[in-house]
């Protein structure tokens, strides 16, 4: 079987430059990624036929981008059982506020992780997902943590720089 891989399906094409950060996370890793654009609404068969012929490919996680009514998420839920991320874009007249409620808001047995608005949930979306692979790869998981201490090593450089200037 070849190696594993995440999904990151999108409503729009417009909703790429903010998950281009999931890309960024994912390359940084090494992880194995596929992106598609597909709706919820607009072509749930095809959205149902690409969730389940990736399942049978080796995708191990699905992230799923989508605004306004954001029902990209819940509709790949549905079909596979396998980790679905949702990313809620900040767009239309709420912001990405109706995304987020339509994406967290899912039925009890059919869950999906959700994650902040925008571009810092499409960047915690690519961490999670590596998270979620690190289970079962303890390689992954070693660089998981590398990363995560690299990220506390410089927000105390950056405290050590702020005092010294307040001396």
């Amino acid at each position: 079987m070849s190696k594993p891989f995440v999904a990151i399906l999108m409503g729009s094409d417009s909703d790429f430059p903010v998950m281009q950060t999931t890309l960024d996370v994912l390359k940084s890793f090494d992880i194995r990624y596929e992106v598609k654009v597909t709706s919820a609404h607009r072509t749930p068969a095809a959205t149902h036929a690409y969730v389940t012929d990736a399942e049978q490919r080796g995708c191990k996680v699905f992230i799923c981008a989508a605004g306004l009514a954001a029902h990209l998420g819940g509709a790949v839920a549905g079909i596979t059982t396998r980790p679905v991320i949702g990313v809620p874009i900040d767009g239309g007249p709420l912001k990405g506020m109706d995304a987020l409620l339509s994406t967290v808001q899912m039925p009890g047995g059919v869950p999906v992780a959700t994650v902040a608005i925008g571009k810092a949930g499409a960047k915690n979306a690519g961490y999670l997902a590596a998270q979620m692979l690190a289970v079962a790869d303890d390689e992954l998981a070693a660089k998981v943590k590398a990363e995560r201490q690299k990220n506390a090593e410089e927000v105390m450089a950056k405290d050590a720089a702020l005092q010294a200037q307040l001396k």
